[in-house]
């Protein structure tokens, strides 16, 4: 067998030991890296620690993509596209301190309370994102989606594997929790997941409604108070109070509608 032959009998063997043990950057790049190593004399420990490098980085990138994917976010956000100058009550360096991700060190929970179109989901979502972007388990939800989901499970058979995957995140979002008001049954299934992740995963939950009428949602005053009493319990509250964000777009393209401080003269003129 000639040298070239031997060479390239290595190479496969190399390239197939590599793929049995996952090393996919090392099997794609260790010939660009040794013609850089020989080209600048690097040393054998150079040259390794080059591609070793580059697998971990690698390695990271792939597992947060995944975990982002994992996650279903309805839409990807990130906090450097809030405008935190139209809502001056929401503590930017808070949501910047929750963006680092302790909370859920501790398996503490978020909540958003504030009107709609004001950026709740917006902030959901870019904590979710940090979250995953650290390689944390992370799952998106919207709350009358997730009702459906646990209504099916359970006339499955199957509500316990539901919660028990729930459990195995790091973080749960609940969107929207307050838009629909709940069936017996989607209130109880509710409380019943909630009770299930409590000081082992935690949440973020965006909601319109203020705490008080939360019992409209929920349709039983003594189910309520346990729900708010574990959700609340060690939470951040975020709350968000201003213009709908949407309202303001919608004026800025379309100057035909009366802007709010017009609407007041006008009346006061009519009265």
């Amino acid at each position: 067998m000639t040298t070239d032959q031997t060479q390239t009998a290595d190479v496969v063997m190399l390239e197939s030991y590599l793929r049995q043990l996952n090393l996919k950057t090392f099997a794609a790049q260790h010939a660009d890296f040794a013609k850089e190593a020989a080209t600048s004399q690097a040393s054998y420990t150079r040259f390794l620690l080059a591609l070793a490098e580059q697998e971990v980085a690698d390695r990271l990138t792939r597992r947060r993509e995944r975990r982002l994917k994992e996650a279903k976010f309805p839409v990807r956000k990130q906090l450097d596209s809030f405008d935190f100058s139209l809502l001056p009550s929401l503590d930017e360096k808070k949501v910047a301190q929750l963006q680092e991700g302790h909370y859920i060190d501790e398996t503490q929970s978020v909540i958003c309370i504030g009107a709609p179109g004001l950026g709740k989901t917006h902030i959901a979502t870019a904590l979710g994102m940090a979250a995953a972007h650290q390689t944390r388990r992370v799952r998106f939800f919207n709350a009358a989606g997730l009702v459906n989901e646990l209504i099916a499970a359970q006339e499955a058979g199957k509500l316990q594997l539901l919660l028990n995957r729930a459990v195995a995140h790091d973080l749960i979002i609940l969107d929207e929790l307050g838009f629909i008001p709940f069936t017996q049954k989607g209130a109880q299934l509710i409380f019943q997941f909630c009770s299930a992740v409590y000081e082992r995963t935690s949440l973020i939950i965006t909601t319109n409604l203020p705490f008080a009428h939360w019992t409209q949602l929920f349709g039983n005053e003594q189910l309520t108070v346990a729900l708010l009493d574990r959700l609340t319990h060690r939470a951040h509250i975020l709350e968000f109070v201003g213009d709908s964000y949407r309202f303001r777009q919608r004026l800025a393209q379309d100057v035909s509608i009366p802007q709010p401080d017009l609407l007041e003269k006008e009346g006061a003129s009519n009265a």
